[in-house]
């Protein structure tokens, strides 16, 4: 894949209309788990905008589309407005999220939302469910890939480490594991709370090979994707190192934004910062 500045500027753009939909619903919603959705951004974009194959409402029912696990449901908050602008549904109906009948619940539910593959929020679920996804594709000799994007507080789950030895043992290289690797979970830092370092040497030491990069760096996540897809060797564990709130100041590497709500002056101060940091308005 040709990786051009015209392809980077683009994804650049729709990260920026993701980080603003995701505070934008924060504010409407009464609050949401913003930080860790801004964290995520960025591999959502590269993922739904350049690199999961067959995929979009016309092959929501195909066979041989790639499958993507958010594994870390509380971020449904980043995910549902990228499939509103993926096309699976209209950019309006993410003003209902959260509200009394509205399919767009706090996690995402794959009965209700168009274009989820997996529901998912009870954390360490997510990568179990993309090694069955892999063992599946190999048995049927089906070439779909399955991305499953984690939390690194997740990564406490012991059912996280199950499913990285089944992935490993059955050489599973159509699952590409990503750690969102933002440091901070809803209690604090990941250190503090239950220390995941070192961190690559686990992946390296459970079978897998590790690609470590800025995960806002479009470009990095393009070539770690490429990379990830075109292995044959050992699966891949993408460890994205990411900021958590990431381009809203206030926000930025703080725990208690983990879930928060915002007032209306925040609301623009989040805008004017994500603004900012693209550079100024579209």
């Amino acid at each position: 894949m040709s990786i051009t500045p015209e392809l980077i500027k683009d994804l650049q753009d729709k990260s920026k209309e993701l980080r603003r939909e995701i505070v934008q619903i924060t504010h409407d919603a009464g609050g949401a788990h913003a930080g860790g959705s801004l964290s995520v951004t960025d591999l959502l974009v590269c993922l739904y905008f350049n690199k999961l194959r067959n995929i979009g409402l016309e092959n929501a029912d195909n066979p041989d589309r790639d499958r993507f696990i958010l594994s870390k449901g509380h971020c449904a908050l980043a995910y549902i407005p990228c499939l509103a602008m993926r096309g699976y549904f209209e950019k309006k109906d993410l003003k209902s999220f959260n509200k009394f009948k509205s399919p767009f619940g706090m996690h995402p539910c794959s009965i209700k939302v168009k274009g989820c593959d997996v529901s998912s929020g009870s954390l360490g679920h997510g990568l179990p469910i993309a090694a069955g996804l892999g063992l599946g594709a190999k048995y049927q000799k089906k070439d779909f890939k399955t991305v499953c994007i984690m939390g690194d507080g997740e990564c406490n789950e012991g059912s996280i480490w199950e499913a990285a030895m089944t992935i490993s043992h059955y050489n599973l290289t159509n699952v590409i594991a990503i750690v969102d690797r933002n440091r901070l979970m809803i209690d604090g830092p990941t250190e503090d709370v239950m220390a995941l370092e070192p961190f690559a040497d686990k992946w390296t030491a459970f079978g897998f090979e590790v690609i470590d990069i800025d995960g806002h760096d479009h470009k990095q996540i393009l070539e770690a994707l490429d990379k990830a897809y075109n292995t044959t060797g050992k699966p891949v564990c993408i460890i994205a190192n990411t900021s958590k709130g990431k381009g809203v100041g206030f926000m930025e590497d703080k725990a208690d934004y983990h879930y928060c709500s915002l007032d209306s002056a925040q609301l623009a101060e989040a805008m004017k910062d994500i603004d900012a940091m693209y550079g100024g308005k579209l």
